[in-house]
């Protein structure tokens, strides 16, 4: 069976320990580019790494910053942490899941690319596929019960000539005459702590260190071919718009002996044409008539599951609220499943007409005697768009 992520756009922890917020740590904007956040890291790291500051604050201060540069540096952390804040990222403050001190070699690998005294030099590994996003539409309906979805994507998938080597079948890789096998390209670098070796990928064979001699004819050497698939996709009951499912393995096919990549399907759920949505709840307005809204009536009226009988009692004014229990949208968890349904919020609106029949003139004429025409202010209070604004208050 397949692992599946289900992130959740209204997923809250109530009683996480607040923590510094990491573009505050860092002194970013929260709109700061790649370049923006790494410069501001060099920045503060080399204030305040341990073996160059040696106040007593100087630990916990770079322990922050590094794990804030740890998630905003990466693309698929900052996005899971500007949405769901630290909760998203594994943590709950410093030295949650995913923190961790770094030591001054892993501090000068991002200043130089690495520094070696001597340590053995360290080889690059295969580098694992990209992540693909597909965007799926919904209906509402298919949004409340599931539904499984066909989806077509383009993904780089491991060329079957040369089994994502690059070379052409009967031919072997060579070693890199670049790097001499070692992946990595070291030079001296003079820095503030003197001469440090600068150790870069080397760009000729990408950190392999073997370079193919003779290209596969299919792949032309790449080791990988682009497909379009088309793919089963399963929707769970209850989603909601803009949320994403991760599907693991289904992206990109890394180098050789790499991990694949995870396909993205970020659902769009349609309007529909009576239905809105508050939370787990479905809002659905209705109009009667005078003689319904003074007289008391059964009305039907539409439900994702069909029609409903709804009792309304004598004397119904415009904007009672009635509910439909368990004809809402199912709560959906973390792990995909369901616990139960919301229900149907029916609003009712007092249709006055605006055109009458003659005979429906006399009657009103006749009923307005027997009302008069002395108007009664209303006392301050909630009125009828206050309450309707408590209620659709949340997201639609």
């Amino acid at each position: 069976m397949r692992d599946y992520d289900y992130c959740i756009d209204f997923l809250i922890h109530p009683g996480t320990a607040m923590a510094r917020d990491y573009y505050e740590i860092l002194g970013v904007q929260r709109s700061a580019g790649k370049d923006d956040i790494k410069q501001a890291f060099r920045k503060l790291a080399r204030e305040w790494h341990p073996d160059v500051n040696k106040s007593q604050e100087a630990h916990q201060k770079f322990q922050e910053i590094n794990e804030a540069y740890q998630v905003l540096s990466d693309d698929d952390q900052r996005a899971r942490y500007d949405r769901f804040g630290h909760a998203g990222v594994g943590g709950a403050g410093y030295g949650g899941a995913g923190a961790g001190f770094a030591g001054f070699e892993e501090i000068f690998e991002e200043f130089f690319g690495a520094f070696t005294n001597s340590r053995s030099s360290r080889r690059k590994g295969p580098r694992p596929g990209q992540d693909r996003r597909v965007d799926v539409h919904i209906t509402f309906t298919e949004s409340v019960f599931g539904v499984e979805k066909e989806v077509s994507f383009e993904r780089l998938e491991t060329c079957g000539t040369c089994s994502g080597n690059g070379a052409e079948p009967g031919t072997s890789l060579t070693r890199c005459p670049e790097c001499s096998g070692t992946g990595e390209i070291r030079r001296p670098t003079q820095t503030m702590l003197g001469t440090m070796i600068q150790v870069q990928t080397c760009t000729r064979c990408q950190g392999r260190g073997e370079v193919v001699q003779s290209p596969c004819h299919t792949c032309r050497g790449n080791g990988r071919v682009r497909n379009t698939i088309t793919y089963t996709l399963p929707i769970p009951p209850g989603v909601r718009e803009g949320l994403q499912i991760q599907i693991r393995g289904e992206g990109d096919a890394g180098d050789a002996g790499a991990p694949k990549g995870n396909l993205y399907a970020v659902l769009h759920v349609e309007n529909h044409e009576y239905f809105k949505r508050k939370d787990n709840d479905i809002i659905l307005d209705v109009n009667i008539n005078v003689a319904q809204a003074a007289l008391g009536d059964r009305i039907d009226v539409p439900t994702v599951d069909g029609t409903a009988e709804l009792l309304v009692p004598p004397g119904t004014q415009t904007g009672k609220q009635f509910r439909v229990r368990g004809k809402g949208i199912p709560r959906l968890r973390t792990d995909g499943t369901t616990s139960g349904r919301g229900d149907q919020i029916v609003f009712i609106n007092v249709e006055i007409p605006a055109r009458l029949t003659d005979d429906q003139r006399r009657l009103f004429e006749q009923l307005a005697q027997t009302f008069g025409s002395e108007v009664h202010p209303q006392r301050n209070g909630k009125g009828f768009f206050d309450r309707l604004m408590d209620v659709l208050g949340g997201d639609q």
